[in-house]
């Protein structure tokens, strides 16, 4: 400490020492708050430490600008929903649950539950300007589960969620062939006669291709089958590709962001255009349209679509509040929930809008070749019995004839009819892998110059999976690296090798099994009870007024009085229902998973065996272990909050006055009490909660062996709120 520093000064002279920490800070000169910091953490750290490794407000990286973290948040969230969801999940909701009625539940559970959730992690993020850890560590200590079960859900994510950025990897470097290998069966010769693939053949091109070419698929998932190499290789080439863009934090990932946010907007875009010049597109966009009015009395369709709105933000993996931790405290974070929510609600709209176009030309397609199939069919059978064919028709045999002209007409009317229907999507829904990698793989074989289109297809999913892995990845990174202070290029390389390590278990031939399960089972259930905590730590434990006026500080206007009763009520109520909804689901639906059959060349629904039953149990509970484990822990003493000596500092410009290096008796001694002797124990109890009632989440107890085991009450500044 500086020789002529006030503490220092009071050390060397005989004079009784009986002021408070406020009292010290009175005696120095005004101080502008809003240049300076105020820190209290629970540890006492050397100077040189303190300098090198701390992370506070001044020296922690920032956004390049405003745009790079709106696109970061809109490319994290349209990515998100564990697995491209406004992609290929929300048009697979859109279609199962009644088309245009499906829209209305998805908007309103929108506004009700998803916007001010966002909102929540944004604002917390960004006031508390720490990763999930230390953000549910400062409002809770108890809740500081929170951000360990975030962690472990984003790692959890990040494994098999890199795969599918492998496979569209490998599609996207197949797509440079013209015809695409994906438009027609291979031919096998059998001696001297050729004939085509009997798998290929009973199922169809596409489907042959994702199943057997890409994935080499075993028949079910306790058949290994060994390592796709393939795959291996470009799950290889994804987390290089994610490890390269993260390695210098927001820096780098920063600038991917501008591409890879972008892009996606410009091929929906583009393929929308393209799409509405089809043949049957308008069909399949008015098949979308087309409300169901009674499926929005279902309460399916209301679950599907909160689970929907939970996940297509991406709330409770971390990544939110990492992102909004490195922006400005006076930055307009309702502003930007509100754009990033709706932004995400037209992303899904418009990405639904193509994946009908693109299936309402498949349609037609499938539609025009079942016709002329039945046709040919029926064709050759009147041929052969005349008597039945209509008076004044003529023969059919001859096409030149208006009467045979005639006759094609009534029989294709007749095909179409009877067995082909009418022109829209098909009625069974396709989601996930089987809407990318099958449906609207065989829809481009028939566009005309389809290998350009598949590129620009698969290079989008890329980026969608990219920015969506930065988020996850960043939910991972920056609370561990802001509360153990590891190097940042060293862990993120060494992550992401361990990563990789650990998710070649999903380029296996049964990989694709393990990714359904992950999928499933992994994040659902745990990040719901992540969220439902979350919204309880602040709006019950921390006080909603509370935060309502530090939110008030901090953007310079009142958020409306609809965030405080959704807080309070609505979102935790609502988010209830969800996970009672979500454990009765998987009580009634067996676990399962859809198995590629090869001798039959078609899916087959199996129950999981009783070791990957153990599996998909032990995720759910690895998961969720953290929050009861953190809370006992702490609840009990044994281990310690943080709370177990007093660092503070006060900074203005380059002046730092430092009472951190204290010994605890000198502490004690000098600044608590005259007498030693008469000093409180420094012995620390637990934090006490920061109920509606407190008036500053600063405050300290003035009973004797208070949180830091003293009497006083830190001065109130805007840096000691939140």
């Amino acid at each position: 400490m500086p020789k002529n520093s006030k503490v220092t000064q009071r050390e060397h002279s005989s004079e009784h020492v009986t002021e408070s920490v406020a009292d010290l800070l009175a005696h120095e000169e005004p101080v502008d708050y809003k240049r300076s910091v105020l820190n209290v953490t629970g540890e006492t750290w050397d100077k040189q430490k303190d300098g090198d490794e701390e992370l506070d407000a001044e020296n922690r990286p920032a956004w390049n600008s405003k745009l790079q973290y709106i696109l970061a948040q809109i490319g994290y969230s349209i990515g998100s929903s564990v697995g491209l969801g406004n992609v290929w999940r929300f048009p697979y909701l859109c279609q199962k649950n009644g088309g245009g009625a499906y829209l209305v539940p998805y908007l309103v559970l929108l506004v009700i539950i998803g916007l001010p959730l966002f909102f929540l992690e944004l604002a917390v993020g960004q006031r508390i300007r720490r990763g999930s850890i230390g953000v549910w560590n400062y409002i809770c200590p108890r809740l500081g589960g929170i951000g360990y079960a975030s962690c472990l859900v984003c790692f959890f994510v990040g494994l098999y969620y890199n795969v599918i950025i492998g496979w569209s990897i490998f599609y996207f470097f197949k797509s440079f062939q013209y015809p695409l290998p994906w438009s027609e069966c291979p031919i096998v010769r059998n001696g001297s006669v050729a004939v085509v693939e009997t798998e290929c053949e009973r199922s169809s091109a596409t489907t042959y291709f994702w199943y057997r070419e890409a994935l080499d698929i075993s028949n079910s998932i306790s058949e290994s089958g060994g390592l796709n190499w393939k795959m291996t290789l470009c799950l290889l080439v994804a987390w290089s590709l994610v490890g390269l863009a993260m390695i210098k934090g927001i820096q780098s990932s920063g600038k991917v962001m501008y591409f890879s946010s972008l892009f996606p907007y410009v091929v929906l875009v583009c393929f929308l255009v393209r799409g509405l010049l089809l043949r049957g597109a308008v069909d399949g966009i008015m098949h979308m349209f087309t409300p169901k009015l009674d499926k929005m009395l279902d309460p399916q369709v209301w679950r599907e679509a909160a689970t929907q709105v939970f996940f297509a933000l991406g709330l409770g993996f971390g990544g939110v509040i990492a992102f909004s931790s490195y922006n400005k405290q006076d930055n307009n974070c309702h502003f930007d929930a509100t754009l990033v929510s709706f932004i995400n609600f037209f992303t899904s709209v418009l990405a639904t809008l193509v994946v009908f176009a693109v299936l309402g030309f498949k349609a037609n397609i499938m539609n025009e070749k079942c016709v002329v199939e039945n046709a040919q069919k029926i064709l050759g059978y009147l041929n052969t019995n005349h008597s039945l064919v209509p008076p004044g028709v003529g023969k059919i045999s001859h096409p030149n004839k208006p009467e045979a002209h005639r006759g094609w007409q009534v029989v294709s009317l007749t095909c179409f009819f009877s067995s082909c229907g009418p022109l829209s999507p098909p009625k069974q829904s396709v989601q996930g892998t089987g809407l990318a990698f099958i449906a609207f793989t065989e829809a481009m074989t028939h566009f005309p110059a389809s290998p350009f289109w598949s590129v620009m297809f698969f290079l989008m999913l890329i980026n969608l999976g990219l920015g969506s892995m930065i988020g996850t990845m960043s939910g991972i990174t920056t609370p561990i690296i802001d509360t153990f202070k590891v190097r940042k290029e060293v862990f993120t390389v060494g992550c992401c090798i361990f990563a990789f390590v650990v998710g070649l278990i999903f380029v296996q031939r049964s990989g694709n099994y393990f990714v359904t399960m992950f999928d499933d089972y992994s994040a659902t259930l745990p990040l719901t009870v992540v969220v439902i905590l979350e919204n309880i730590a602040v709006a019950w434990i921390y006080g909603t007024k509370k935060f309502m006026q530090e939110l008030t500080e901090m953007l310079g206007f009142r958020p409306y009085q609809f965030y405080y009763y959704t807080w309070k009520y609505v979102s935790p109520i609502c988010m209830a229902v969800l996970m009672t909804a979500s454990i009765i689901q998987l009580g009634v639906s067996p676990p399962g998973y859809s198995a590629w059959i090869r001798e039959e060349a078609a899916e087959k629904f199996l129950f999981y065996p009783t070791w990957a039953m153990a599996i998909l149990i032990s995720l759910i509970i690895l998961a969720s272990l953290p929050l009861p484990l953190v809370f006992i822990l702490r609840q009990f003493h044994l281990v310690s909050d943080g709370s177990n000596a007093l660092s503070v500092t006060y900074k203005k410009g380059r002046m730092m006055k430092d009472i951190s290096n204290l010994e605890d008796n000198d502490e004690t001694r000098f600044i608590l009490s005259k007498v030693p002797s008469e000093t409180p124990s420094p012995m620390p109890t637990h934090r006490s909660y920061l109920g509606p009632g407190s008036n500053s989440p600063m405050e300290m107890s003035s009973a004797p062996n208070g949180r830091y085991g003293s009497g006083y009450l830190l001065a109130s500044t805007p840096e000691s709120e939140l």
